[in-house]
């Protein structure tokens, strides 16, 4: 019998990947000190990029993987859904599965892991050295994370779009997640990321005003602006998980919103447990199972596809191999 896919630590309640641990024991960079900075120069990002980091919650890494690794993908989340991208009449199909996380439902995730276009991605130099920028720390796990293929809105496949945080910002969560572009999305219209950086500043004296009961992964947005963040093909966005976020609704005629889901964060390597259970789901490509994670039923990743190759940094941000 295949081992269940939730790890102990702690997720299952809750929409947070399952892959790393809800928050990290190592603080996020600051680099607040001119010796910080001088001691780990950044590898990426500008100073530029690291201010807007600092004020806004997130960044972009323009190009952070060639644009004929974003479209491979691409192609191939159209293969998995079993739906042709030049042919709408085959897009909009019933789920699989049930989505406990019933704000994701029609939100267009797709339930693929461990493909090797996917790991080509995550082991991307250029995508872990943004990650050491942001972490200040080169010991790295790299989430097991899914992709998204965001459809038009039509009726009788309706999405609103939403704003949440994963992790409850009260407990001051070290951790950060990430959206990689397979698709340009410079139409805002046509869904992909939005987050409010104003609550992620204010939020302190903005929680003040809330009521007790109030659900802390759920914000009353009233009175803040969303801002809808567009990206091209290849680009990299890294949040800090107290930023606010989530997808807008696609509300443009034809066009389709693709990303991969891709964080990192510092490894665990004295958590046997999830160590064993990272490099469990990518020998037998298992899907994680929890609140927001249904799976696939037909079970493609096991019987369609070979175990992805890694390289030895690829080893390393998965754990089979120690820093």
């Amino acid at each position: 019998m295949a081992p269940v896919m939730i790890p102990e630590n702690a997720h299952k309640d809750i929409p947070g990947n399952p892959s790393t641990a809800t928050s990290s024991k190592i603080k996020l960079n600051d680099r607040s000190s001119q010796s910080a900075k001088a001691e780990k120069p950044l590898r990426v990002l500008s100073e530029e990029d690291w201010q807007f980091w600092q004020h806004n919650g997130y960044v972009i890494i323009k190009q952070a993987v060639p644009k004929e690794n974003a479209e491979r993908l691409a192609n191939l989340l159209w293969e998995f859904e079993e739906k042709d991208a030049n042919d709408p009449s085959t897009w909009y199909t019933p789920p699989r599965a049930e989505m406990k996380m019933k704000e994701l439902t029609n939100s267009g995730m797709v339930e693929l892991y461990n493909h090797q276009y996917e790991w080509d991605n995550r082991q991307y130099p250029r995508v872990y050295d943004a990650f050491v920028d942001i972490w200040g720390t080169e010991k790295l796990w790299v989430t097991i994370d899914r992709a998204n293929l965001n459809l038009p809105v039509q009726p009788g496949f309706e999405f609103k779009g939403f704003i949440h945080w994963d992790y409850d910002p009260e407990t001051r969560p070290q951790n950060v997640q990430g959206v990689l572009a397979l698709a340009d999305q410079t139409d805002e219209n046509m869904g992909g990321f939005q987050c409010i950086p104003e609550l992620y500043r204010t939020y302190d004296t903005w929680k003040l005003t809330q009521p007790a009961d109030r659900d802390h992964f759920k914000p009353d947005i009233t009175g803040f602006e969303l801002v809808k963040v567009k990206m091209e093909a290849g680009d990299l966005l890294i949040f800090n998980s107290t930023l606010a976020h989530g997808i807008r609704p696609n509300l443009s005629k034809d066009k389709v919103r693709m990303a991969q889901y891709i964080s990192m964060m510092p490894a665990e390597e004295d958590n046997e447990a999830l160590r064993q259970w990272r490099i469990t789901s990518w020998r037998e490509r298992q899907a994680p199972e929890g609140y927001a994670f249904p799976g696939d039923p037909r079970n493609w990743e096991k019987t369609r596809y070979e175990r992805a190759q890694l390289t030895e940094l690829g080893e390393k941000l998965l754990g089979l191999k120690r820093w």
